[in-house]
C-alpha cells in the first residue's frame, strides 16, 4: 500500500460571487486552489503519470487534457516535441506556465477552454494525455469526442480517472462525499462506463491499469478548502455507513480513505 502523504496546507478562502453555471463554478473552485494543486504531493506522484508519460514517442505533439497542476506535462514534456497544457481554470494555466519555467520546461504551452468544446484543427496531435479531470466535465461523451477530434488517426489517449465502484451502495457513497467536498463534481464513472463512453467517441480500449490510491483526509479537505459544515458532514458520514463500505474505502480513524483508480489506453477505431 502506497504511504499516505500530506499536503501544504492552503490560504484561507476568501469569498466571491455566486457562480452562475457549473464550468464557472469548476474554475472558480481549482483557479483559486492553483498553487496548491502544483504543490500536491498526491497530484504530483503515482505510477500513473509514469504510464501515461510511457505513451509519448519522441518528438510527438501532446495535448494534456483539462491538466491542472500540470503535472502530466511536466512528464511529457521530457520525452514530448511540444505539449499543450489544456484547462478550464486561467488561474491553474498561469500556475503551470510559472512551474514549467521554474523547471527550464520551453516546450510547454498553454491554452484556455471547457473539454467539450477543444479549439483545435481535426488531427492536431499524436497523443491526448488526461488526469484526474473528466470526472468535472459537463458532458463526457462529448468531451471524448472532441479528444477523438483532434487526435491523429494513428495516435493515442491515456486518460487516468477516479472510477466508482459497480455495486451501487459503494458507488452512491463516493458520488456523495466527493460532491460534499467540492460541489463542482460532476460524476465518478465506472470502467465499464468508461469503455462505453470510448467506444460511442470512436475509440478502442486497449488496456487497463487499476490502482488503488490512498488519501490523507486532512489533505484532502484542505485541498479544496471544503467548509467545516461539509467537512464534518463527510466524518459523520463515514460513521454512519455499513461495515462493507467502510472496509472497502480502508476508512481509517482520522477519516483518511482509499479510492479506486484507473488509466484507459486508447486507439483510435
Amino acid at each position: 500500500m502506497t504511504e499516505r502523504t500530506r499536503d501544504p496546507a492552503p490560504t484561507a478562502a476568501q469569498p466571491g460571487p455566486q457562480a452562475t453555471s457549473q464550468t464557472e463554478l469548476a474554475a472558480r473552485q481549482f483557479g483559486s486552489q492553483a498553487d496548491a494543486y502544483v504543490a500536491s504531493r498526491v497530484h504530483a506522484e503515482g505510477g500513473d503519470i509514469a504510464e501515461l508519460a510511457a505513451l509519448v514517442a519522441p518528438g510527438a505533439r501532446v495535448l494534456d487534457l483539462g491538466c491542472g497542476g500540470g503535472h502530466v506535462s511536466y512528464a511529457a514534456a521530457a520525452t514530448a516535441g511540444s505539449v499543450t497544457a489544456y484547462d478550464l481554470s486561467a488561474d491553474m494555466l498561469a500556475a503551470v506556465r510559472r512551474e514549467a519555467a521554474a523547471r527550464g520546461l520551453a516546450n510547454i504551452e498553454t491554452a484556455q477552454g471547457p473539454a467539450e468544446r477543444l479549439p483545435f484543427a481535426d488531427a492536431s496531435f499524436d497523443v491526448v494525455l488526461c488526469r484526474f479531470t473528466a470526472h468535472h466535465w459537463q458532458d463526457i461523451r462529448a468531451g471524448l469526442r472532441e479528444a477523438r477530434r483532434v487526435l491523429k488517426s494513428g495516435g493515442v489517449a491515456g486518460f487516468a480517472d477516479v472510477v466508482a465502484p459497480e455495486q451501487p451502495v459503494l458507488d452512491t457513497f463516493l458520488q456523495t462525499f466527493e460532491m460534499l467536498r467540492d460541489p463542482s463534481h460532476v460524476r465518478d464513472y465506472s470502467s465499464a462506463e468508461w469503455v462505453a463512453f470510448a467506444a460511442d467517441a470512436g475509440f478502442v480500449t486497449t488496456a487497463l491499469t487499476r490502482r488503488r490510491l490512498p488519501l490523507d483526509y486532512g489533505a484532502w479537505i484542505a485541498r479544496m478548502r471544503t467548509p467545516k459544515v461539509l467537512a464534518d458532514a463527510i466524518r459523520a458520514l463515514q460513521e454512519a455507513v455499513s461495515d462493507d463500505v467502510r472496509a472497502h474505502f480502508e476508512v481509517a480513524e482520522d477519516g483518511s480513505f482509499v479510492i479506486d483508480t484507473t488509466v484507459f489506453t486508447l486507439r483510435p477505431l
